[in-house]
């Protein structure tokens, strides 16, 4: 999904100033907003033309289909055309869409063969990364706005900054208390996805016991580390990290009717034995351990997934487990798209932070409650 070759040869191709589109004046100085939908494991925005691109938040660039006759002409060697097309949103005030707003933006062409692995729809990819061609960036330069995005999955995306409001009883705005306490986001040289620092992980708080430094990033070559991904369906972690977490799972749950597991999932649950909170299913919550002590709390809702009408399953999968090793090159934590399900996240691509809400549903809203009816623009 994420495409650093191509990257890497659109911007040794390009130097500063040559990318189509450069000197467009502003179109609108608020933030622009657009709604998020979930199609096979993906989230999709409608900014092209209403046509879905996929979200990918270790995406370098914004890249779509090439038109003809490029389109006719595969890419060489991974070099592909890059020109100025038009994405439209909305501008919002943090609570509403006001008006519709259209700007110019650098999208690099791609062979049709490569919009295979993406749901059917779909229109290319908007990469998120901390990089100068991806779409916050380029938002943030045509339109004058801050260098920011807010993400809440499945429901609703910001670019500029600004407040973010859910309907609720009564509506809380959620951004502000979230940019005073964020959490540094770890410099990764070898790419612009979004690490954090994670210290350990608890089940029912009880510490998982894993060797010193089982989380770090290796700066020098890139590898391990905890990342976000909006493409990676679940979180996925090394075999010694998943395992450990997956035993400790087992043991808490100990007493709780098994099912057959269900691919790709190991570990199942009969869901008819699950009592059920406003946070899901109640079961031992997995503690993340942040910076400072924090902690990611992933309940219920976040832990374990309805795969049919009778069975849940433990929602993290092992990397690799075919060779009992980590993918090379890979991190040592993806935290993938379910478990970022229902949290508000705020990424400053400048102060390089993120705020992270707890899971929504703890304050009786979610991402879906976004509130999409045209307000007052004045």
């Amino acid at each position: 999904m994420s495409l650093p070759l191509l990257a890497l040869s659109l911007l040794l191709l390009s130097p500063p100033g040559a990318l189509a589109g450069d000197g467009y004046p502003p179109s609108s100085s608020k933030p622009i907003l657009t709604p998020i939908s979930k199609d096979a494991s993906r989230y999709t925005i409608p900014i092209k033309n209403g046509a879905p691109l996929v979200l990918d938040l270790a995406g370098p660039l914004v890249w779509s289909k090439c038109p003809p006759p490029l389109g006719t002409d595969p890419c060489k060697s991974g070099v592909c055309a890059v020109a100025a097309e038009t994405l439209s949103a909305n501008a919002t005030d943090g609570k509403n869409p006001l008006y519709p707003v259209s700007f110019p933006a650098n999208v690099a062409c791609a062979p049709e063969s490569m919009l295979a692995p993406l749901p059917s729809g779909a229109a290319g990819v908007a990469g998120l990364a901390r990089t100068p061609m991806s779409l916050p960036s380029q938002v943030a330069s045509r339109l004058k706005v801050s260098r920011q995005f807010a993400l809440c999955l499945p429901g609703a995306a910001i670019f500029g900054g600004g407040p973010f409001q859910l309907l609720a009883s009564p509506p809380v705005e959620l951004a502000e208390a979230l940019r005073q306490n964020p959490i540094q986001l770890v410099d990764n040289p070898r790419n612009g996805g979004y690490y954090i620092r994670l210290h350990g992980i608890s089940v029912n708080m009880e510490p998982l016991a894993l060797p010193a430094g089982a989380f770090d990033l290796d700066a020098r070559h890139g590898t391990g580390g905890v990342t976000l991904s909006t493409v990676t369906p679940y979180t996925t972690l090394r075999p010694d990290i998943y395992r450990a977490l997956r035993d400790a799972f087992e043991r808490v749950t100990s007493g709780i009717p098994r099912a057959p597991p269900v691919a790709p999932f190991q570990m199942c649950y009969q869901s008819s034995a699950f009592g059920y909170t406003r946070l899901g299913p109640a079961v031992a919550n997995i503690d993340l351990v942040l910076d400072g002590g924090r902690i990611w709390q992933l309940p219920g809702a976040s832990s374990l997934v309805g795969v049919n009408d009778q069975t849940l399953c433990f929602a993290f999968l092992e990397m690799g487990p075919e060779t009992e090793k980590a993918v090379p090159g890979s991190p040592a934590v993806i935290i993938g798209g379910y478990q970022l399900e229902d949290h508000l996240m705020l990424f400053d691509l400048e102060k390089g932070t993120l705020g992270l809400s707890g899971l929504l549903l703890g304050i009786r809203t979610n991402c879906g409650n976004f509130n999409f009816t045209t307000g007052s623009s004045s």
